[in-house]
């Protein structure tokens, strides 16, 4: 199997408490890869260690062959790396489009991309001129999305996207992940273990810190002691 992404046993550190104490991720290349955990167990830091916003202190993170931590945030961005943040973190005084327009990483990306961006999430270009404040819950985090996909990203890291949707948004998000897995690969932080199971073909979990188990998204959903045990879920 094709790894995109390899991280290996990393320790991530915030000021003096030691957040991440060995944690291992592989990422099979187009696939859906879901991080699970209960609330504060190191999942968002994985994501931002991954991407050297929380840089780990050891360990490795190799993106397609090569080791990338130590590097800047931007220069690992800039190997085609997209960041979904969790509560969104749109810019609320702009518009939809300049929200977008500020996303590119090579001067046209917004031109070459928004057929596809707008095919997937309608409501933006309807809502193209619009500030970020005027935008429901549901349509901030399309935008959100729809940010990392102006620049050509071949792995996304999204952080609870349906965190706060309403039901009937969150199905369209589902879609729209969905339909994203075929142009890049994704790794998800999704506290809904019911929205990971149906998006994510493999899964991590981590524990107080810890990856504690890995393997195939459908084997974790007929364990029942397994989700319960780290998960909480019934």
């Amino acid at each position: 199997m094709e790894y995109i992404l390899d991280v290996q046993d990393i320790h991530t550190f915030i000021g003096q408490y030691h957040i991440l104490q060995g944690v291992n991720v592989r990422v099979p290349k187009g696939s859906i890869t879901a991080l699970l955990g209960r609330n504060g167990a190191g999942k968002t830091t994985t994501l931002k260690s991954i991407l050297g916003l929380t840089p780990p202190r050891n360990g490795k993170v190799i993106l397609e062959g090569r080791e990338v931590q130590g590097m800047r945030p931007f220069e690992i961005a800039s190997m085609g790396i997209g960041f979904v943040p969790e509560h969104r973190a749109i810019f609320r005084d702009l518009s939809v489009e300049e929200n977008l327009k500020l996303a590119e990483r090579s001067k046209g990306d917004y031109l070459r991309k928004k057929e596809f961006i707008f095919g997937l999430f309608p409501d933006l270009e309807r809502l193209i001129s619009l500030s970020g404040t005027a935008l429901s819950g549901g349509q901030q985090q399309m935008l959100a999305v729809a940010r990392a996909l102006v620049a050509d990203n071949r792995l996304l890291l999204i952080d609870e996207p349906s965190e706060g949707l309403a039901p009937v948004i969150i199905e369209n998000m589902m879609s729209a992940i969905r339909q994203l897995s075929s142009e890049s690969t994704i790794v998800l932080v999704e506290q809904n273990f019911l929205v990971a199971s149906k998006l994510a073909e493999y899964y991590v979990i981590i524990e107080e810190g810890r990856s504690v188990k890995e393997g195939n998204m459908q084997d974790l959903a007929n364990d029942k002691a397994a989700i319960h045990r780290y998960l909480g879920a019934a």
